[in-house]
């Protein structure tokens, strides 16, 4: 609840008429709210979340179990919550009351669809989440940047395949200008991108890209818009929840000027089950993380971590969270124990209690908060009861969130996916087109030796005939000179004969 320019928290457990508050100009300094499950983590959340879209800052929220959405309803009157009130003595401010949501999913299911391209992403941010080793992020950096110089838009993951596809095919003609290109590396780059894709990011990877500007609203009203992703089938893939994480956050750095120290943050996130963004990351990905939490505060943006344990937060990480909400912990082994001394130990003490009893004993709905004062100076550790919220603390019926849904200020510009002309069809494209032409050579070249045989055995049988015409012009040569021998033969013969009797007559006349 906002007073005065400073989110009410709640009533301090040692003194009742002590306000525990977060001043909005150091929000963006970033925070955490941790405790074992069903202590209130989320009850404080939707709390600030409330408080800053009521003083006029949009907020992001993750919702794992799907009660978060219940933000765009007015929360329900109750004899419990009617005594929360008079406790607090907000009974003059306090309304039920729903907030402006807008739902977003990265599978599109439970609100509009979120995407980037893999171009917007970049090599270095890609191998960094693909845990890749220095060889083959430089080999990934040579694709990129090949397909910049042959305008080859990398858009989704199949034109990065087809991209790596095509520099291994071409690995010998590029080596000589890039350095060498191992097949072996560009195989590891296509075995990482089998879990990506198994986990969803051919759907988070694509276009139309999320504008990132569409998170920085307002409603008619003044109050900030809250931006509610549906997680609950996100968190069980760790690996695209880091992406989206890491993509938000840098397209955040990228685009926002700096801010420097604002009197209220220009968006505020809230990353809730954050120990998955953690669990078994590389140490790059990590130290990314780091570097992008410390360098976006400038840009006016708040980064809050709901989490069981600050355990599950990387030290440096940790060190940068600067506003902090402790719930209840409970310590049944060592290593638990250990966890609940660390956990005290970064809380400024309070002489009226000891930070480590307390942290174990506090109930439902209470916490230890410490907070930046107005020279940015963490406050002495607090017990505090938390405020109520004005919404409802309950999944969204269907009619709230449909009502949501038609309200939404950016309507229908993310819901139909675009897939244009990019790597992957030029470079399908450039293949049919060579198959074609090698087809074309193929007929071509086949067509030619078909007419080269085909002379060829015209002229085969032009001589054959020609032989056999001369063949059988000796044979009726020879046929015709044994005729005329013989007739000359028979000439012979009769005039012989002839011969013969006509001496015969002039012998008998003698």
């Amino acid at each position: 609840m906002l007073e005065d320019g400073k989110i009410y928290l709640g009533l301090s457990k040692d003194d009742p008429e002590k306000k525990v508050y977060l001043r909005l100009p150091q929000a963006n300094r970033h925070g955490l709210i941790a405790g074992a499950s069903g202590t209130g983590k989320t009850v404080t959340m939707k709390v600030l979340a409330e408080s800053f879209s009521a003083a006029g800052v949009p907020v992001f929220l993750c919702d794992v179990k799907g009660d978060v959405s219940g933000i765009c309803e007015k929360g329900k009157d109750s004899e419990g919550m009617q005594k929360r009130i008079d406790r607090f003595g907000i009974r003059d401010t306090f309304s039920y009351r729903a907030y402006p949501t807008v739902f977003y999913d990265l599978y599109g299911k439970g609100g509009h669809q979120i995407r980037t391209t893999v171009s917007d992403l970049g090599p270095a941010l890609l191998a960094r989440i693909l845990d890749l080793t220095d060889v083959q992020e430089g080999v990934l950096e040579i694709v990129f940047r090949i397909a910049d110089e042959q305008g080859l838009k990398i858009l989704d993951l199949k034109d990065l395949r087809a991209m790596l596809a095509y520099v291994s095919e071409r690995r010998e003609e590029y080596t000589l200008t890039y350095g060498n290109i191992a097949p072996q590396s560009v195989g590891a780059i296509l075995r990482a991108l089998l879990p990506l894709e198994k986990e969803g990011g051919d759907r988070f990877f694509g276009e139309p890209a999320f504008d990132i500007l569409d998170w920085i609203r307002t409603a008619e009203d003044g109050r900030g818009y809250v931006s509610v992703l549906h997680c609950v089938e996100t968190v069980r893939h760790p690996r695209l929840y880091a992406i989206f994480l890491l993509w938000m956050l840098a397209e955040l750095f990228e685009v926002l000027p700096e801010e420097g120290d604002p009197e209220k943050p220009k968006l505020v996130f809230f990353f809730d089950e954050a120990h998955l963004l953690f669990s078994d990351a590389p140490k790059a990905l990590i130290s990314q993380i780091e570097q992008t939490v410390k360098l976006i505060r400038s840009k006016g943006v708040g980064i809050y971590f709901v989490t069981q344990s600050p355990s599950d937060i990387p030290d440096t990480v940790l060190a940068q969270l600067s506003n902090r909400v402790q719930h209840a912990l409970r310590a049944y082994t060592p290593a638990e124990q250990k966890a609940v001394r660390t956990a005290a130990q970064t809380f400024r003490a309070n002489p009226a209690f000891s930070s480590e009893e307390a942290i174990m004993t506090l109930g439902t709905g209470e916490a230890l908060v410490s907070c930046l004062d107005e020279k940015g100076v963490p406050s002495v550790v607090e017990r505090t009861a938390i405020l109520c919220p004005e919404s409802l603390m309950a999944p969204a019926s269907a009619t709230a969130r449909r009502a949501a849904e038609l309200r939404s200020p950016v309507g229908d510009k993310y819901d139909t996916a675009v897939d244009r002309e990019s790597a992957y069809e030029i470079l399908t494209g450039r293949a049919s087109d060579a198959a074609a032409e090698r087809e074309k050579q193929k007929a071509e070249e086949e067509k030619k030796k078909a007419e080269e045989a085909a002379a060829k055995a015209g002229e085969k049988e032009k001589e054959k005939k020609e032989k056999e015409a001369e063949k059988k012009k000796k044979a009726d040569e020879k046929r015709a000179e044994k005729r005329r021998d013989k007739i000359e033969s028979q000439l012979i013969r009769a005039g012989g004969s002839l011969l013969s009797r006509g001496l015969l007559k002039i012998l008998k006349k003698l």
